[in-house]
């Protein structure tokens, strides 16, 4: 896509996937209870209720991180976080992810109007790419990113952020970096970068009040709507 020369402020947007661009409708938890019923943790017990409901206080963090805090014992925990990314491509391959409406076009209006996109996941690269194909969405942005992409470590910390930010070169100022995402590790991610803009959305895991709570600089309805809150902030 051919970029405008712009006096934009705002020129590098990073965004989250699953619950913000993505709608995968409760895969994270399907595929976790496949997985963690692979390691004998039966559906319906204590201990998998227990679990679960740490996996939905964790969406958006690095999934391998979540199963080193479930399952301890690092072997354990990657046996589980590839039998979670092995259920979870299944279920993205049979069909089960839409984007979220809108989300596309707001894509294409940010690039058009000179803007970087970044799109980043707590997935591993495997279950990204299998999202990425399975939308279509290829060649949608200028870069994507995993945790393994920045280092290892994913959200809460800001490296993918700050490494959208050293790859693209699209800003000379964190601050005109704009962060998006659905949960409170994304806007947790997007405060400590120092992202001028970190937007909460509530098209996926957590409400206005926890993202708020973690440091949302704005809560939006729905990704559609960021290309107007960027227009409004650099007016």
């Amino acid at each position: 896509m051919k970029k405008l020369t712009t006096n934009n402020t705002h020129n590098l947007i990073v965004l989250d996937m699953a619950g913000t661009t993505v709608s995968d409708g409760g895969l994270v938890e399907q595929a976790f209870s496949a997985a963690a019923e692979s390691l004998g943790v039966r559906p319906g017990s204590a201990d998998h209720a227990e679990k679960l409901e740490y996996v939905r206080a964790t969406m958006g963090e690095s999934k391998i991180t979540v199963f080193r805090h479930l399952f301890g014992e690092e072997t354990l925990a990657q046996q589980a976080n590839t039998a979670f990314e092995e259920a979870y491509g299944k279920l993205v391959d049979g069909g089960r992810i839409a984007p979220v409406p809108g989300a596309r076009e707001a894509i294409e209006q940010l690039r058009g109007e000179g803007r970087t996109v970044v799109l980043s996941t707590g997935f591993a690269r495997t279950t990204q790419d299998a999202i990425l194909a399975a939308l279509g969405w290829q060649d949608l942005v200028e870069l994507t990113l995993c945790p393994a992409d920045a280092g290892g470590r994913g959200r809460p910390y800001p490296d993918m952020v700050l490494a959208a930010l050293l790859r693209t070169g699209a800003v000379d100022d964190v601050r005109r970096t704009v962060v998006a995402g659905d949960t409170s590790y994304d806007m947790l991610s997007g405060v400590r970068s120092g992202a001028g803009i970190v937007a909460g959305v509530l098209t996926g895991a957590h409400d206005k009040d926890k993202l708020t709570r973690s440091g949302a600089t704005h809560v939006l309805g729905s990704v559609a709507e960021l290309p107007g809150l960027i227009a409004r902030a650099e007016a």
